[in-house]
């Protein structure tokens, strides 16, 4: 079931999903620089040709990823519960499923920006942002939809 906002609706869950979206910005991090450091590790035993293996190195870094993994999932995961998509980690970019003209298109926030004043079709991206104007206040909806 996709969850539809209004503009007020989205607009009054930026404060809640802010500081969710800059931890899972923080976890992205954290786990590219366990899996960097765990290929890096397995390139070096390969070079070497496996013959001394430091299990407890090998076995820490495999953890260290393996739960930067699963602590940047379950962040996601609790953004994307609120009802927000999560676009673009690198960027910050949320959009929030609203109906607009019967038609069920995007309000679109990217982190850094003080308020949702943009909107975009399903199918048109970032690139294809267009300012909220009057039409769309007078015509955006939210609903859950079945």
């Amino acid at each position: 079931m996709t969850r539809r906002f209004t503009l007020a609706e989205a607009q009054a869950l930026i404060p809640q999903v802010e500081p969710l979206l800059r931890q899972a910005i923080w976890l992205k991090g954290q786990y590219e620089e366990a899996a960097a450091e765990l290929r890096q590790f397995q390139e070096h035993l390969m070079m070497a040709g496996g013959v001394v293996v430091d299990r407890e190195r090998a076995l820490e870094l495999r953890q260290r990823s393996e739960s930067a993994a699963a602590r940047l999932k379950s962040a996601l995961d609790e953004v994307q519960q609120i009802g927000c998509l999560v676009k673009d980690l690198d960027t910050g970019l949320i959009d929030f499923p609203t109906m607009f003209h019967g038609v069920e298109v995007y309000l679109c926030w990217k982190l850094g920006e003080d308020a949702i004043a943009f909107w975009h079709g399903v199918d048109e991206g970032f690139r294809g942002r267009k300012p909220i104007d009057q039409d769309f206040l007078d015509h955006h909806e939210g609903e859950i939809a079945d």
